[in-house]
């Protein structure tokens, strides 16, 4: 075995191993195509070659924690800004946590639910945004050795999950904490007849035939009256059960049909990340809650859109024999409503926040004044007379407007959350905004040029400086500004909610989920959350060997999110108490 790292007496690279980022700039321009490309190629080129059906040639068998699994935690969207990632790793690596006036130890096991980097896998990603922090928090297993186990998310599959298995499929440890998964999918033996799956369903795709064939062989040890704790990377129930697309829910009932409900096991909480806030559905007249939880360390995003009901399975679902039909209703949220629509509002910090997207829009503006007035000084040109010569002179202008608009639609498009009409219209009217500034700004110059400047070279520069030096700057800064109103007003409508908090990322309000397992069956669930995580670290060279490197300078005060939630293992029970 390698010689622990000697703890380090400064923050840096080569002292700790790694390079503390900070947090994604998302509407960067080189992260957006970037990202973009990523997100295709992988798309495209997995289903040609999809890792999960490599993954058959690995052993893999059922983890049992059923002695030592009663406490643990689950994390998610956690590879990001330093400051954020490290405060929540500190929190969940810290022996006990008090909160609610209760003591909470840490968990035995650590369950990643997706996202564990940003914004695309790489060997130097993941070490320097998820297995360097964590490292830095807990760098030498306690006596009580946690073990973690992750379950890849879209970001960990932009490289076709090569790296993520490196990471987590080979049994190396994560600082303190053991892996021992081999697989990107994984089923956990826990106290008391409860059991957690995770599920790699790829894209909201498809259960693959070994990782089918792994679960059931799995579900052999499941007995009538078990209760499985259900992992996926996306919570696919919320749009499907508020009349959304249903393919990825689809494939949540599927396996509940083929892996859980012929053993007679039930469902009884699933958790998930991909969304960066906490949500908790809560059946109606049962027990069954469905949480989303990811606050590990992304951007926050918004709550006040969400739907107040969910009906699943949804009516339109094409899973054949599907279980009853049940309601769900929006029981807690974090940041709650009113917090999630002042923070929205923060969009117009979009210049700012994102530099190099304030220089795309100014380069674009620039572009189209210069496209308008090559149009408008045809008029009354000789040489550009009649229909002919007018098409030439704003053809430039008219195929700029055409690609503006198309972008305006695919942008709009994105995530499709609501009808493809809404979108499209505000993809247009988003696009006829850009269109308005650039014209209205053309024939202001043209006027300048025409009838205020002086004649002669005087005019000829001052006009050369508004078009190259003013319309960049300040038309850039314009433009960027009428993306953030377009953001604000469209994200109302549930149009490009996701873009409109991720152009601020806001590294605040983060959290996970402490859970605990009682010996009458009862599972308690303590969403733990932290309002404002810490920027200013210092190094703890003398610290103990399982102490972390790096401790705050502000104080980090977690608290719960909201009372605990309990949920008992026998569905026919009372209601859970929360």
């Amino acid at each position: 075995m390698a010689a622990p790292r000697p703890r380090p007496r400064e923050i840096t690279e080569e002292q700790l191993g790694f390079q503390p980022r900070r947090a994604v700039r998302w509407l960067n321009p080189g992260v957006l195509i970037t990202t973009g490309a990523q997100s295709v190629m992988a798309s495209i080129f997995g289903s040609y070659a999809d890792k999960r059906e490599l993954q058959a040639t690995l052993g893999a068998g059922v983890h049992s924690h059923a002695e030592d699994g009663h406490w643990l935690d689950f994390v998610a969207d956690l590879g990001d800004g330093f400051d954020a990632t490290y405060s929540i790793a500190s929190l969940l690596a810290a022996p006990e946590l008090t909160v609610g006036g209760q003591t909470l130890p840490r968990g035995r096991v650590l369950v990643m639910g997706g996202d564990q980097v940003y914004p695309a896998a790489s060997t130097e990603a993941y070490e320097d945004r998820s297995k360097g922090v964590y490292r830095a928090a807990l760098p030498v297993a306690p006596p009580e050795s946690p073990t973690l186990y992750a379950l890849p998310g879209n970001h960990d599959w932009y490289d076709g999950l090569t790296t993520f298995l490196r990471v987590f499929g080979q049994g190396r440890p994560v600082g303190g904490w053991a892996t021992a998964q081999s697989r990107s999918y994984f089923a956990l033996e826990l106290p008391h007849r409860w059991w957690l799956y995770a599920v790699d369903t790829q894209f909201d795709d498809y259960v693959d035939a070994p990782q089918l064939a792994y679960f059931r062989d799995a579900a052999t040890a499941l007995e009538e009256g078990d209760a499985v704790i259900l992992c996926t990377s996306k919570p696919a129930w919320v749009p499907a059960g508020s009349g959304g697309p249903s393919t990825g829910y689809d494939t949540i009932e599927f396996f509940q049909r083929e892996v859980i409900r012929p053993r007679g096991a039930t469902v009884p909480l699933m958790l998930s990340g991909d969304k960066h806030h906490y949500v908790r559905y809560a059946e109606r007249d049962g027990t069954g809650q469905r949480i989303t939880c990811g606050l590990g360390g992304a951007y926050l995003a918004s709550t006040h859109t969400l739907p107040r009901t969910l009906t699943l399975p949804p009516a339109r679902s094409r899973v054949r024999a599907p279980s009853d039909q049940r309601r769900y209703d929006l029981a807690a949220r974090y940041p709650g409503k009113t917090e999630s629509e002042w923070l929205a509002a923060g969009i117009f910090r979009l210049p700012w926040r994102n530099p190099g997207f304030w220089a795309l829009t100014g380069l674009l503006q620039t572009a189209m004044t210069l496209a308008v007035l090559y149009g408008v000084t045809g008029v009354g040109n000789p040489d550009r007379q009649g229909v002919f010569g007018q098409l030439a002179a704003w053809s430039p202008a008219a195929v700029a407007a055409v690609v503006l608009v198309f972008a305006g639609v695919a942008f709009a498009r994105f995530d499709l959350p609501r009808t493809g009409r809404t979108n499209v219209l505000a993809g247009v009217l988003h696009a006829a905004g850009h269109l308005a500034l650039s014209a209205g700004w053309a024939f202001a110059v043209r006027w300048l040029y025409r009838d205020v400047l002086p004649e002669g070279a005087a005019g000829d520069w001052l006009v050369f400086g508004f078009v190259v030096v003013v319309t960049p700057v300040v038309l850039g800064f314009l433009d960027a500004q009428l993306v953030a109103l377009y953001l604000l007003v469209a994200s109302r409508f549930g149009i490009n909610s996701n873009e409109a908090f991720a152009g601020q990322g806001i590294e605040d309000h983060k959290g996970f989920l402490r859970l605990h397992i009682a010996g009458d069956g009862t599972l308690t669930v303590y969403p733990v959350r932290l309002s404002k995580v810490c920027r200013r670290w210092r190094a703890n060279p003398d610290g103990a060997p399982t102490d972390p490197w790096l401790l705050p300078v502000e104080r980090l005060r977690p608290e719960l999110v909201e009372a605990p939630v309990r949920v008992p293992r026998d569905p026919q029970a009372a209601p859970p108490l929360t």
